[in-house]
Order: structure tokens, then C-alpha cells, then sequence
């Protein structure tokens, strides 16, 4: 009989046991992904137009964005200085991309004293936010419209927003260029909130542009520039798999461009099918190996010889 000194030992291993190996019935999640915040001390990326043709656009000359000075544009204290009031605001992310909700969209008096030449919804439907698109249209002149029910439909519109955007400054600049002062168009990019699916939009957008920048820099730079972003495990996982497929893209590119540039003369030709399907090359000669001769001798069936 157990006395209740082991009686309570044994009923603390059973439930350390248990406690070690329990199950779950939930679906394997992906590891979470670290941002660190804002901060005085934190170091931000730093901000550098990427040059050659990373952002695959081909058709568009984007070139003079390496022109503008972006060594100040990241702001260092947001912590600091950030008020609940500028939530309702639209912030600065590049010199050319404003990142704001729907209220920014709709204040009038903001997009004629920022410049704003386009404005970009990302919307879950098709007949919403049609109020801040009419007065887009009446004060920008040109308007877009990303649809996405959710972020795994949004994901597949990341580079469709990029180029909306690279397509509209552009067309500005070469509207300008002739003149004295050219112009720098600048596009504002929201949402409802100006939180969640546009701030995912404009993270995309800087992988995309600037030079060697990943999802976490991304986001750093978002929250930053506008410290009430939302970027839950969701969307951090979204702008991961955007950039594994912006990396293979790259890496394709360059593959495709070496190629192009390396001489004919050190490419080695092609074997044509007779070469590749010769009986020489797999060993399938009539003659046998030396080493087979003294098996075989003297047998009547020798493998591999014709007997007619």
C-alpha cells in the first residue's frame, strides 16, 4: 500500500507527464516574425533608389528617383512625438508616396497644400470609398483602386500597385520635363484605416524600389514614418512570401541578363539526339571488357553478345 508521501510523488510525475505531452488540435502556425520598433537608438535602414532593373519595368524610366536625396526622409524620434491625433492624418513614406486613411483621401485642403497628383484606395470592394475617389479625381486629377477582400488577394495586387504608382510619376515627370521646375508627382495610398492593407501596399512598394530591402526593413520604415500601423502576423507573413517571390524574380533576372551579355563564344554548344542517344557514350558496344572474357569463356550463352 502506498503511503501518501509517494502517493502525492507519483501524482506530480503523472502530471508532469501529461503536461510535457499534451496534444492540440489547432493548425501549425509559421514562426512569428520580430519588427523591431522605432526608437531613439534603433538604426533605420537606410534609403537608396535600387539601381539597374530590379523593379522589372521595363517600359517605365524611373531613373530619376536616384536623383533625390532620401538621407533624411526616416524620422527618428516617431515614439517621441507621435500624437493620437495624427492617426487621422496622412504621413510622408518616400518624397513621392504619402500612407494615410480615408479621412487624409477626403481633406481637400491636405491634398493641394501637400501636392498630392494621385490618390490610391485599397478597398475590399468595388462600390466603396467612391466619395474620396470623386474628390481625388476633382483635386488630383487622377485617381486608383486596388480591390482585395482579404491579404491572400492583396498579395497577388503588390506589384500591380507598384506599377500604378511608378506609371503615374512617371507620366508627371515627362510631363514636366521640358519646363524649368520639373515635377515630382506624389501619390497618397489608403485604406479605411490607413493601417492595414495600405500600409502592407507601401511596404511592398519600398521592397520592391529601394535597394536591398526586405519585409522587416519594410515595415520598420512604415511604423516609423507613421507610428499606428498595424501590421499583425497576417500581413508580416504576406510581405514574407512577397518577398521570397520578389527574390526569385531577381534571381531569375540576373540569371537571364548574364546570359545575354556572355559571349557566343564561350557557350558550349548543344549535343544533337544522335550524339546523346549513341550506344559509345552508355557503354552499349558489342565488344565486351576484358575483364568478362575469362567469366565467359567456354560458356554457351554468353549475356550481352548476338548470337545470329
Amino acid at each position: 500500500m502506498l503511503t501518501a508521501h509517494e502517493d502525492t510523488a507519483m501524482s506530480d510525475v503523472s502530471r508532469s507527464h501529461r503536461r510535457h505531452h499534451e496534444y492540440t488540435y489547432r493548425l501549425p502556425t509559421p514562426p512569428r516574425i520580430v519588427v523591431p520598433p522605432p526608437t531613439l537608438t534603433a538604426e533605420m535602414p537606410e534609403l537608396n533608389v535600387s539601381s539597374g532593373r530590379e523593379n522589372f519595368e521595363e517600359d517605365l524610366d524611373t531613373s530619376f528617383l536616384k536623383e533625390l536625396n532620401l538621407e533624411s526622409i526616416i524620422q527618428k524620434n516617431t515614439l517621441m512625438e507621435w500624437a493620437y491625433e495624427r492617426r487621422r492624418q496622412a504621413q510622408m513614406i518616400l518624397p513621392w508616396l504619402y500612407l494615410g486613411p480615408l479621412t487624409a483621401a477626403k481633406d481637400q485642403a491636405f491634398l493641394t497644400r501637400e501636392g498630392i497628383t494621385m490618390i490610391l484606395a485599397v478597398r475590399s470592394r468595388g462600390s466603396s470609398m467612391s466619395r474620396a475617389l470623386q474628390i481625388g479625381r476633382e483635386i488630383c486629377g487622377e485617381i486608383g483602386a486596388i480591390e482585395a477582400s482579404d491579404y491572400f488577394t492583396l498579395i497577388g495586387n503588390f506589384s500591380r500597385a507598384t506599377r500604378m504608382i511608378n506609371q503615374h510619376i512617371a507620366k508627371v515627370r515627362k510631363a514636366t520635363s521640358t519646363t524649368d521646375n520639373p515635377r515630382l508627382g506624389k501619390v497618397l495610398v489608403f485604406c479605411e484605416s490607413g493601417n492595414e492593407k495600405s500600409a502592407a501596399v507601401v511596404a511592398a512598394y519600398l521592397m520592391e524600389m529601394m535597394d536591398n530591402f526586405d519585409h522587416i526593413k519594410a515595415m520598420q520604415v512604415c511604423q516609423a514614418q507613421r507610428f499606428c500601423v498595424n501590421f499583425d502576423d497576417t500581413i508580416k507573413n504576406t510581405l514574407r512570401s512577397h518577398w521570397d517571390i520578389l527574390t526569385a524574380r531577381r534571381g531569375v533576372a540576373i540569371s537571364a541578363s548574364q546570359q545575354q551579355t556572355q559571349p557566343a563564344s564561350s557557350l558550349k554548344p548543344k549535343r544533337l539526339i544522335d550524339e546523346t542517344m549513341s550506344d559509345d557514350e552508355f557503354g552499349m558496344d558489342d565488344s565486351l571488357d576484358p575483364s568478362d572474357v575469362l567469366r565467359f569463356n567456354g560458356r554457351a550463352n554468353t549475356p550481352f553478345q548476338d548470337t545470329a
